[in-house]
């Protein structure tokens, strides 16, 4: 070994995905999460990194099932402690990879939460009807920052981190599109709808000081948080009438993938939208085009009527 601790090659580990893959912050404290609880185990069990057999990593496995894990969390925690252990074998800190004979959890895929178009349509209703009925302009400013947030997710499908951390420039820009910095640093194009494009305007006339931020905060990063977005989300769903535990910023992304494709939007469209590097991440989302397959078999198929 290099001399480097259980805590030294995590961050060695760390520290490559950040340099050479460009791994967000958040995917880095999910990872750094993840292997203080693999290395905890290791170190309870007396066992050194370098040096874990297959058997090792099993005995992992069975002890995430002992506690209740589900098996998508256990395979991503599989998953994360597969990498590390292939990034020790790389460098030569290791002999071997001990996660290459082990299989993961089964598990099923489960099929997004998705609301219908009806439902978005009453989210965003109240959400512009609080911003025009706030009693002062803070509490407007407030509601309407809201309502362009739900708008914008909506009519671009981005991951909420991409969402809160737009730059003040996106939200006077004249081009139909945005240019987003997504996973991995790769970047995409994202299409405005001129409705998105009016709520960004009208929230940047509400911004009093200067900053970098089209949706500036009192945080660490000086931009609006993914959970303090949540939890305002919750509020406005709570307000609409609908049930708050079907709501989050990621179902809405699920709403604008799930009804393109259900409107005839082609799936690798859809993807290159998401910004998902492979197609079947994307590929979960078909179940909404279960029906319409079947009637467009139904309506156009030579034989269907025979």
């Amino acid at each position: 070994m290099s001399g480097l601790g259980p805590q030294g090659l995590m961050h060695a580990y760390l520290d490559m995905l950040a340099a050479e893959r460009g791994a967000a912050a958040n995917t880095l404290a999910a990872y750094r999460r993840d292997l203080d609880d693999y290395l905890a185990h290791l170190a309870g069990k007396r066992l050194d990194p370098g040096a874990v057999e297959p058997a090792g990593i099993r005995a992992y496995l069975a002890e995430l099932e002992a506690r209740g894990l589900k098996s998508t969390s256990a395979a991503r925690r599989l998953s994360c402690v597969r990498g590390f252990h292939r990034f020790l074998y790389a460098e030569g800190l290791a002999e071997g990879d001990p996660t290459a004979p082990v299989s993961g959890p089964k598990r099923g895929r489960g099929l997004p939460k998705v609301i219908s178009v009806a439902e978005v349509d009453r989210l965003l209703t109240v959400a512009k009807e609080a911003a025009a009925k706030a009693p002062n302009p803070a509490e407007a400013a407030r509601a309407g920052r809201m309502h362009c947030l739900i708008e914008l997710l909506y009519a671009t499908g981005l991951r909420v981190s991409e969402l809160v951390a737009l730059p003040r420039a996106a939200g006077s820009t004249t081009e139909r599109f945005l240019v987003v910095r997504g996973k991995g640093g790769r970047e995409r194009l994202v299409p405005l709808t001129e409705v998105a494009r009016s709520a960004m305007a009208t929230h940047l006339a509400t911004l009093t000081t200067p900053g970098p931020w089209l949706f500036p905060a009192d945080s660490e990063t000086g931009h609006l948080t993914r959970q303090a977005f949540a939890r305002d989300l919750k509020a406005v769903a709570a307000a609409a009438g609908l049930r708050t535990d079907k709501i989050s910023p990621h179902v809405l992304r699920h709403a604008f993938a799930s009804h393109l494709l259900q409107n005839g939007a082609d799936l690798r469209v859809v993807q290159e939208l998401l910004g998902h590097a492979d197609i079947s991440t994307t590929q979960i989302y078909t179940h909404v085009l279960d029906e319409r397959l079947k009637q467009m078999v139904r309506d156009l198929h030579p034989l269907a009527s025979a």
